[in-house]
């Protein structure tokens, strides 16, 4: 007898294993999963049955497609009731277990501590009430009493609100009464590194599991970059360090690129180097076109270009393996130089001067 042509049994009488396809194993469990209230109660019937047999959780549950907490719900239910708890069929995490008062208790401990796991959680049940939950029975359970899984969003500690609206209402009438030789641009610096970047992609369900792989070199790459929003079109100098030298270079490029522009207003943090001697003196001379601009400090949200850098990142380096540093910087420098310029239309949903007032007053502020 065979499957899709491959044995079924090997000369010892033995089963060949591996003999389902990814897919095929799949749809086996999914049927067990599935499956009728009389066969889900033989399986918990089997499940202390090998326990009797002096089986671990963990191996019972190996044995039967399930996980270990699971196994352990079925020993806990058939210890206090019986075959009777066996036959019950509840959905785990209900609140019934759980009185008014423990279920107040709980919530107000999870508002106070954010726990990061849903393990910290439970840890918690059973030392202050000796409840214990299946992972999707605790998942089940926070759920229903209004408990849910965010990560935190960064706030810089000394955000200034009223100077965030003051840049953004000077920003909107600097480009209301702009002219037709006049324009905006930001610039800002990047470090990406050679070192592949592993991101969450979308994959078939049956698929082996997947694996980026991974450079050696920790080589980075710095670049003073610039961008018009108007256009897409973007300057960007390479250099071995991001320093006042790199900036002047940045802004003569800058004015190289727009010859026909009496001036050119290129917003930028207040980086040491924007702000140096050399910088302000170049600035100064009479022939300069370019006018620095500084944005807040703790506000790259005001930047766009950051904006870029993300972009830049998701599609060049996420799930990319650049096998030398060379190919690493030629795939950067085209995207910037060259893809974000020609298709700018793919990207001006993303990179945009859509500003918006950052208060910490609007947030939890962890400690």
């Amino acid at each position: 007898m065979a499957l899709d042509g491959t044995r079924l049994r090997d000369s010892t009488g033995r089963m060949d294993k591996g003999f389902l396809t990814a897919q095929q194993r799949t749809e086996m469990k999914a049927i067990l999963r599935r499956g009728w209230t009389l066969q889900r109660f033989a399986r918990r019937v089997n499940a202390i049955l090998l326990l009797d047999k002096g089986m671990s959780c963990a191996e019972v549950a190996e044995v039967l497609f399930l996980d270990d907490d699971t196994v352990r719900s079925f020993c806990k239910a058939y210890v206090a009731d019986g075959v009777a708890g066996l036959e019950r069929f509840e959905s785990g995490g209900s609140t019934c277990d759980m009185s008014d008062e423990q279920v107040k208790a709980f919530v107000e401990w999870v508002d106070e501590t954010h726990p990061t796991s849903r393990k910290i959680a439970g840890a918690w049940l059973r030392k202050i009430f000796g409840l214990d939950y299946s992972k999707p029975g605790l998942i089940a359970l926070m759920n229903r009493v209004g408990l849910v899984f965010r990560k935190p969003t960064t706030v810089p500690r000394l955000i200034d609100a009223d100077a965030q609206r003051a840049q953004i209402a000077f920003y909107d009438k600097l480009l209301n009464g702009l002219t037709q030789t006049e324009m905006v641009m930001f610039m800002d610096g990047v470090h990406p590194t050679h070192q592949s970047r592993a991101a969450g992609c979308w994959t078939r369900r049956d698929a082996p599991p997947l694996a980026l792989a991974t450079n050696s070199g920790r080589d980075r790459m710095n670049i003073h970059g610039a961008i018009d929003l108007a256009t897409g079109q973007t300057v960007m100098v390479e250099q071995m360090r991001i320093d006042a030298a790199s900036t002047i270079r940045l802004l003569d490029r800058v004015e190289q690129r727009n010859q026909t522009m009496t001036s050119i207003y290129v917003f930028g943090d207040q980086a040491a180097y924007h702000k140096s001697k050399e910088v302000r003196e170049w600035l100064s001379r009479p022939e300069r076109r370019v006018k620095f601009l500084a944005i807040p400090v703790y506000c790259p949200h005001l930047n766009p270009i950051e904006r870029l850098w993300g972009v830049m990142h998701e599609h060049v380096t996420h799930n990319k393996c650049y096998a030398t540093r060379k190919e690493f910087c030629e795939a950067i420098l085209e995207f910037l130089n060259h893809t974000v310029p020609n298709q700018f239309h793919r990207f001006r949903s993303r990179i945009t001067d859509n500003f918006r007032v950052i208060e910490a007053s609007d947030f939890r502020v962890l400690a």
